[in-house]
């Protein structure tokens, strides 16, 4: 660690954080110690949190208050992590419709937050000082696992409004201090990804941070313009917000050599995972408690796949108990070779968005079709859409090498993952636009595989 580096994480980060009211620091020096506590150890911390949190909500939120009354739920009497399965699931729709009554009586400092909608369901809700603490807390631990520190050189490709649409004379001068840099990850024209390029030659940071997709594009824009990034000296190069495909993985890696690490969470749900040097995608228990329900509504075993239904015990000026995520994900019932009592999220396969179904009724993963497109000669950029079972769309924004041949191949792949009698139909545009918050997503479907009344468990 160099002495700038010590600087920043010893001294002026703490100072920030304490100047902002959060217990981060004194947070994150608990969570370096209970990581390495065993998974029953673990599990008792969260039954304990988890009674102390549905007590206090059940007192002090007006929407848990009228909820346990209907229900029945005592939350004093929480003894397990099973006692959750007592209270139906949150859904966005929930928040939306009483999102006054889920703010705590005599609350503190909420700040407004909302998401980007890309599952055509945006949401406003509120976030108090002890969540944010606890999410800083949780990502500063995962930071460490690769060897680099708050204050090392890093670059940020993002693309959220709230982090792009504050960029005054404070937050210039914090991230100055901490020699952080963001690039603007909506911005990816042929011009922009030229001067991306360069700064990153120019900083050589030791970390980047940003969407797969984003640093997938940079990494190949890099090697069509023969620009080695593999040289400057990158430790890792942490993603998150979208799917990492291996594709993205091995193209990040080869390119800026480095290692890939992927995170799991939302602005809504919290941190929720972080993947180890080993490869485990390890979840905060300490903080949250990850369920993931299978479509007729009943638990997944480990090792199966189901929807990731999220409580963050530390939200409770502003709660979050058992949120639907949108996201489906496999829970691992082993362990980590690294020693970490956390426990691991096996895989995160996606949004049921990305999920496609067939005209039989099949649900598939949207990489079923991606593999037909992907790797077409002259294809820059594409998106798969799935207007309904009997019509789906394939944008495309090609190059001169493309062969339009293998549009009738694109055609007849489709159809036989999907059914003969679906339409498929190939459209060449000049852009393919990302998501307002900067997010770019291959596949869409709007026929949905998870079935929206099972909201109970």
């Amino acid at each position: 660690m160099s002495p700038y580096t010590a600087l920043c994480s010893r001294v002026l980060f703490p100072l920030h954080e304490r100047l902002k009211g959060h217990g981060s620091v004194a947070l994150h020096r608990a969570l370096e110690r209970t990581q390495w506590w065993s998974p029953d150890q673990l599990h008792a911390l969260q039954v304990q949190r988890l009674r102390a949190f549905m007590e206090r909500i059940g007192t002090g939120v007006p929407y848990y208050r009228q909820l346990f009354a209907t229900c029945g739920f005592d939350p004093r009497a929480v003894d397990s992590l099973a006692a959750l399965r007592d209270l139906p699931l949150l859904t966005k729709a929930s928040i939306r419709s009483r999102t006054e009554d889920f703010k705590a009586d005599g609350h503190g400092p909420l700040t407004r937050y909302n998401t980007g909608g890309s599952s055509g369901e945006p949401l406003i809700f509120y976030m108090g000082r002890s969540r944010k603490s606890h999410d800083v807390a949780a990502k500063w631990r995962a930071t460490r696992w690769w060897g680099v520190d708050i204050g090392e050189r890093e670059l940020v490709v993002w693309g959220s409004p709230i982090e792009l649409g504050t960029q005054d004379r404070v937050r210039r001068l914090r991230d100055a201090l901490m020699r952080s840099r963001l690039l603007p990850a909506f911005e990816m024209s042929r011009e922009n990804l030229d001067r991306f390029v360069d700064t990153i030659r120019r900083a050589r940071p030791k970390m980047l941070f940003g969407y797969p997709s984003s640093l997938a594009l940079i990494a190949r824009h890099a090697r069509e313009r023969g620009i080695a990034l593999d040289d400057l000296g990158i430790r890792v190069a942490f993603v998150t917000s979208e799917r990492l495909y291996d594709e993205q993985r091995r193209r990040i890696a080869e390119t800026f050599g480095c290692p890939v690490a992927n995170g799991y969470g939302a602005r809504d749900a919290g941190f929720i995972a972080h993947e180890c040097p080993h490869g485990s995608l390890h979840i905060s228990a300490e903080d949250i408690v990850v369920e993931t329900i299978r479509p007729d509504g009943r638990h997944a075993s480990p090792g199966e796949a189901g929807e990731i239904v999220v409580t963050h015990l530390a939200t409770a000026e502003f709660p979050f108990v058992r949120y639907r995520t949108g996201d489906v994900g496999v829970l691992s019932a082993r362990p980590c070779a690294c020693g970490r009592g956390l426990p691991v999220l096996a895989e995160v396969q996606g949004r049921s968005t990305d999920f496609v179904v067939a005209a039989d009724g099949t649900v598939m993963h949207g990489l079923a079709l991606i593999y037909a497109v992907r790797d077409l000669p002259g294809v820059e950029r594409f998106k798969i859409t799935q207007e309904s079972l009997g019509r789906t769309e394939v944008q495309l924004v090609t190059g001169p090498s493309f062969d339009r041949r293998h549009e009738a191949g694109i055609v007849r792949d489709f159809k036989a993952r999907l059914g003969e009698s679906v339409e498929v139909v190939v459209r060449h545009v000049p852009t393919i636009p990302q998501e307002a918050s900067g997010k770019y997503r291959y596949v869409v479907s709007r026929v949905a595989p998870v079935p929206q009344e099972a909201v109970r468990a």
